[in-house]
């Protein structure tokens, strides 16, 4: 794979620089992340080089110095929110991230519960943690939040939530998913800290939009496209440009809120630290991407990956119609259509000549490998066996997984769990092979191969099974499918968009 990015000299400036924020202030730094601390594959996938672990390698660095605060908002807690990514409820993956983060050797001091009015799940999930020996904090809900800053900033405001004792001079900031109120919580403790004599600092940590490239730049229109759910919009951030006249890249939520993040600023501290948005950020990953071309190139492709993940949701009926044109939009800005992704075409020749469905693989080198469905495989599987047998120089037409193993499999399927598919999913091919690599040198040489396969990118022409799309993220395959499902052909439905069949 290329290389993009610079994750070595990233891991040294990010923490330098945050070393630096903290010493403006005394010695006490709360700094809001935003997005993933420990498993940022976006990043990853636009930023080539890139670590998904990178934000949290860089705090180790500074675990001396750091403690980590975990936000959750009662809301939440009440209406059992679950994190798309991992399909859990905010509660459970607050005691997963603190599980991560101390097996990390990171100390988390405390959970605050966020809009506490006393909700019966939160005032439970308060004990859970409490019989943990896990400090717990709440903060209420603030009449006027956020433009009523009189009563904010106030005893009846701030004032009223608990304060969050901490003990060293770098406090993280984070949460399971967004409108926990991480903010909100920085904000509340400078206003504590300010009453106690204490001149803390607040900052934010988000890696996009990269506030130091062009506006238009496809790893800025990544970040568009990965939050067109959430409706953002990067934009020049104003402040900045009157400020010091220069312009810097920001996004409409941050540049919105700045006019009363300076407001409490002042009340607080008599004046505002800060001109900007920008100003608050402490992100240097723009200073990290050492080929700009390669960068751009992965995050046309990520465009594009978002855009048919926004049809299967539209066929699905959990997205709106703006928002594919939002994605068309972005892939009109960035130069691309569907075509500029090899295994698109691909697939969808395949699909044609052999009348059902189909999937390609783009290898490292550009050799573009194919699979199609037959009685004993299904497209995504067969893919899978071509393409470790070409990475392997096996003769396709050489078997590799033996009759012995594949028929247990089909009849465990067939009568014993009820399934009228007999046909091997990703999973049971990779079962089947290891089965035949105790015996066959060849299965076995077939197997190496997997390491090989990641980052590389597949196209199916119907969509995947969740079993496939597991086995393909587990292998950090990259996978797209045509908004179809796969059916008989009189029962093959298609999403329509635009008047046009998709």
């Amino acid at each position: 794979m290329k290389t993009g990015f610079d994750n070595d000299k990233y891991l040294k400036m990010q923490s330098s620089h945050i070393k630096e924020r903290i010493s403006h202030f005394d010695n006490k730094l709360y700094l809001e992340f935003g997005g993933k601390l420990f498993d940022d594959y976006h990043a990853s996938r636009v930023l080539p080089g890139f670590q998904p672990d990178s934000k949290l390698r860089m705090l180790r660095q500074l675990s001396d110095q750091a403690e980590i605060v975990i936000v959750i908002n009662a809301e939440d807690i009440e209406r059992n929110k679950i994190r798309g990514d991992l399909g859990i409820t905010y509660d459970s993956d607050v005691l997963r991230l603190m599980d991560i983060y101390r097996e990390q050797g990171l100390y988390v001091g405390s959970v605050v519960i966020t809009k506490y009015s006393g909700q019966e799940s939160a005032r439970l999930f308060k004990k859970r943690l409490e019989k943990m020996k896990i400090k717990v904090y709440r903060h209420y809900p603030i009449p006027g939040y956020p433009t009523n800053i009189p009563v904010i900033v106030s005893n009846e405001g701030y004032g009223k939530n608990d304060y969050i004792k901490t003990s060293r001079p770098l406090v993280v900031v984070t949460a399971p998913g967004p409108g926990s109120g991480k903010m909100a919580v920085c904000l509340s403790q400078l206003y504590h800290e300010h009453k106690r004599g204490i001149h803390a600092g607040y900052a934010k940590f988000e890696t996009f939009p990269i506030w130091n490239i062009p506006l238009k730049h496809p790893v800025n229109l990544a970040y568009e496209a990965a939050t067109a759910d959430l409706n953002d919009v990067n934009m020049i951030d104003p402040f900045h440009l009157e400020a010091y006249g220069e312009m810097t890249v920001n996004y409409n939520r941050d540049v919105e809120i700045f006019p009363v993040l300076s407001a409490i600023f002042e009340r607080i501290y008599g004046s505002s630290p800060y001109k900007s948005p920008t100003d608050m950020g402490v992100n240097m990953a723009g200073n990290c991407i050492c080929n700009d071309e390669v960068c751009k190139t992965a995050s046309r492709q990520e465009i594009i990956r978002r855009y048919y993940t926004s049809l299967r949701r539209l066929l699905t009926g959990t997205c709106p119609d703006e928002e594919v044109c939002k994605l068309e939009m972005l892939m009109n800005q960035a130069g691309v259509t569907v075509h500029d992704r090899p295994v698109v075409d691909a697939a969808l020749k395949r699909e044609k000549e052999s009348g059902g469905p189909s999937a390609a693989l783009e290898l490292h080198d550009g050799r573009i490998i194919t699979g199609k469905t037959s009685p004993l495989l299904g497209a995504s599987a067969a893919l899978l066996l071509n393409t470790l047998k070409e990475l392997a120089q096996i003769d396709h037409e050489q078997h590799v997984i033996s009759p012995e193993a594949i028929e247990p499999i089909q009849k465990l399927k067939t009568q014993y769990l009820g399934s009228q598919n007999p046909r091997l999913h990703t999973d049971e091919v990779l079962i089947a092979l290891s089965v035949s690599a105790a015996s066959d040198p060849d299965a076995q040489k077939a197997l190496d191969q997997l390491p090989k396969l990641m980052g590389c990118q597949v196209h199916t022409s119907v969509m995947l099974s969740s079993v496939d799309m597991k086995v393909f993220q587990k292998l950090s395959i990259q996978a797209t499918y045509e908004a179809k499902y796969e059916k008989n052909k009189s029962e093959k439905k298609t999403v329509f968009f635009n008047g046009k069949g998709i």
